[in-house]
C-alpha cells in the first residue's frame, strides 16, 4: 500500500510527540521527589530544632507548668548562674583581697557545704512545718531575703575580716541550698507518681543547671575585670532577688488539714524521723547511698592548687581573669552536652553499668590534669589554651553522665510522705561527700607543701587524687543492678503511687 510522504511526516511527528510526553511524564515525578526531599530536609532541621519545646511541652502538659518554671528559676538562675559566679568570683576573692593559701581556701570551701549537710533540716521544715498551710511559699521568700541580705553585705560593706566574710558567703550558700530543698521535694514526689519521667525531669534540672552555669561563667570573668573580686559578689544578690518575687506570685493550695496540725508538728517530726530511720536500714537503699557518698570523698578537691598554680605568672601558664570564665563556660556547654547523651542514650541502661563506665572514665580524664601539669602538652605542640578547654570538656561531659544517675537513683529511693526530707537526706550524704573531699584535699595539698608561690608537688596531688578515682571501682557492687523503671525499695516502704489529680498540695500552680 502506498502511503504518501506528508502522511509520513505526520506519523513521525505524532510518534516524536509522544515519546516526549512519555519522556516529560517520566522525569516529572524524579523533579518532584528531588524537591520532596529537600522539603523533607528542611523539616527534618525545623523538627530537630522544636524538639526542646516540644519536650518542655510535654513535661508541663504531663507534670505541671509552675513546676516546670520553678525548676528553671532555681536550677537555671539559683544555682547554675548564680553558682558558677559564686565559684569564680569566690576564687579571686580569696586570692587577690584576703591573700589566703589555696590549702586555707580548700578548708573554707568545704564550710560552703555546710548549709547544704543540714539539707535534711530544711526538708523537715517544708514537710513537717508548713505556716499557715502552705508548705513551699514561705520558704522560697526565707531563701531570698536570706541570699539578697549577704551578697548586699559582702559586697558594699568593704573588705571584711575573713570570718565575717565566710559567714555572708555562707549565708549566700545557705540561700541556694534552702530553696534548692523545696524545689526537690516536687522533684522526689513527680518523680515517685510519674517514675517514668524521672530521667526527663532531672535532664530538666541538669540542663537548666548548665545553661545558667554558661551564661554566668561567660560573664563571671568580664564582671571580675570590671568590678573587681569585691564588687562581683553584688551579682549574686540579683538570683535571690527573683527566688522572693517567685515566692509572692506563686499560688500554692492552702491546705486546712496542716493548718489543724499545727498543734502536733512535734509527732509529724518523730514520724518523719523514725521514717527515714526505718527506711534507711533495708540494704537497697544504703548500699547505693554508701557508694555515693564514697564516690564522692575519694575525689579529693584540689581545684585551688590548680586554680592558683594556671593563674600564677611565673609557675604557670598565666591564665587571664576573662580566659578563666570562658574556660568555665566552655565546660558548661560541655556539661549540657553530657546531659544530651545521658538523656538519648543512656537512660535505658541499669545503674551499675552506667557508673561503672563513668567512673572509669572519670579516672582517665583526671590524667590529662596530670600531663597539663608537667606541661606534656607543650613537649607534644598543643597549645595551653586548647588542652585545656578540651580537657575541661571532655572532664565535664563524663562527670556530668556520672552524676545525673545517682541524682535519678536518690529519687526512686524516696518514700512517699517525706519525700522532701528523705531526698535532702540523701543529698546530705552527698554534701558530706563533697565536704569531705574539699577538707581532705585541702590537707594533702598542705601536707604536699602547695602554696601561693609553690607548685613543685602540684602534679603528685593530682597524681594521687586519680588513683583514688580508679579505686572507686571497687565499690561498684553497692549500686543496685536495675535501671529507673525497677522497684527498688520494698513496697512497705515507697507506697503506691497516687493519682496526679491527688497531689494538688505539692504541685505549685502559677498565678
Amino acid at each position: 500500500m502506498f502511503i504518501s510522504p506528508k502522511r509520513v511526516n505526520t506519523m513521525e511527528t505524532l510518534e516524536t510527540e509522544k515519546l516526549f510526553s512519555v519522556e516529560k511524564s517520566v522525569l516529572r515525578p524524579i523533579s518532584d521527589h528531588s524537591v520532596d526531599m529537600t522539603r523533607h530536609g528542611r523539616n527534618g532541621v525545623l523538627s530537630i530544632l522544636l524538639q526542646p519545646f516540644q519536650w518542655l511541652q510535654m513535661l508541663s502538659s504531663r507534670l505541671n507548668p509552675s513546676f516546670v518554671l520553678g525548676v528553671v528559676l532555681v536550677y537555671g538562675l539559683n544555682q547554675g548562674f548564680a553558682g558558677s559566679i559564686f565559684k569564680v568570683v569566690t576564687d579571686y576573692y580569696w586570692k587577690d583581697v584576703q591573700q589566703v593559701q589555696p590549702s586555707v581556701v580548700q578548708l573554707y570551701m568545704g564550710l560552703y557545704y555546710i548549709p547544704w549537710v543540714m539539707r535534711p533540716v530544711w526538708g523537715l521544715f517544708t514537710d513537717v512545718f508548713p505556716i499557715k498551710g502552705y508548705k513551699r511559699k514561705p520558704y522560697f521568700v526565707v531563701a531570698g531575703v536570706l541570699g539578697l541580705v549577704s551578697a548586699i553585705a559582702v559586697a558594699v560593706l568593704g573588705k571584711l575580716p575573713a570570718v565575717l566574710a565566710l559567714s555572708c558567703l555562707l549565708g549566700v550558700s545557705a540561700a541556694m541550698a534552702i530553696a534548692d530543698v523545696v524545689i526537690d521535694a516536687c522533684i522526689a514526689t513527680n518523680s515517685i507518681n510519674i517514675r517514668s519521667l524521672a530521667p526527663d525531669i532531672q535532664s530538666l534540672c541538669m540542663v537548666c543547671s548548665s545553661a545558667g552555669a554558661l551564661v554566668g561563667y561567660a560573664t563571671s570573668g568580664v564582671f571580675v575585670h570590671r568590678l573587681g573580686p569585691q564588687g562581683a559578689l553584688g551579682v549574686l544578690a540579683l538570683p535571690p532577688a527573683t527566688i522572693i518575687i517567685l515566692g509572692f506570685y506563686i499560688y500554692e493550695k492552702r491546705s486546712t488539714v496542716l493548718i489543724q496540725r499545727n498543734k502536733k508538728d512535734a509527732d509529724g517530726l518523730g514520724v518523719a524521723v523514725k521514717g527515714i530511720y526505718r527506711t534507711i536500714k533495708y540494704p537497697e537503699v544504703w548500699k547505693p547511698s554508701l557508694y555515693m557518698f564514697i564516690s564522692l570523698a575519694l575525689n579529693i578537691s584540689t581545684h585551688e592548687g590548680y586554680f592558683y598554680w594556671y593563674t600564677d605568672p611565673k609557675a604557670g601558664p598565666a591564665f587571664s581573669q576573662e580566659f578563666v570564665g570562658i574556660i568555665y563556660a566552655i565546660g558548661a556547654l560541655a556539661s549540657m552536652f553530657g546531659v544530651l547523651i545521658y538523656h538519648k542514650k543512656l537512660k535505658g541502661y541499669s545503674f551499675r553499668n552506667i557508673l561503672f563506665f563513668a567512673q572509669l572514665l572519670y579516672g582517665l580524664s583526671g590524667m590529662l590534669d596530670l600531663v597539663f601539669i608537667k606541661r606534656w602538652n607543650i613537649a607534644l605542640g598543643i597549645p595551653d589554651s586548647f588542652f585545656v578547654i578540651t580537657e575541661e570538656s571532655f572532664s565535664r561531659i563524663i562527670s556530668k553522665i556520672r552524676w545525673i544517675p545517682m541524682i535519678v537513683l536518690s529519687t526512686r529511693l524516696c518514700p512517699l510522705g517525706i519525700e522532701g526530707t528523705f531526698f535532702a537526706f540523701l543529698m546530705c550524704i552527698d554534701s558530706f561527700g563533697q565536704l569531705a573531699s574539699k577538707w581532705s584535699g585541702g590537707f594533702v595539698l598542705h601536707a604536699f607543701g602547695v602554696t601561693r608561690l609553690e607548685f613543685g608537688n602540684l602534679w603528685l596531688v593530682i597524681l594521687l587524687r586519680n588513683l583514688l578515682r580508679f579505686a572507686t571501682l571497687c565499690f561498684i557492687f553497692l549500686v543496685p543492678d536495675s535501671d529507673h523503671l525497677d522497684d527498688l525499695v520494698p513496697s512497705d516502704v515507697l507506697p503506691k503511687n497516687q493519682p496526679e489529680e491527688d497531689d494538688d498540695d505539692i504541685k505549685l500552680l502559677l498565678l
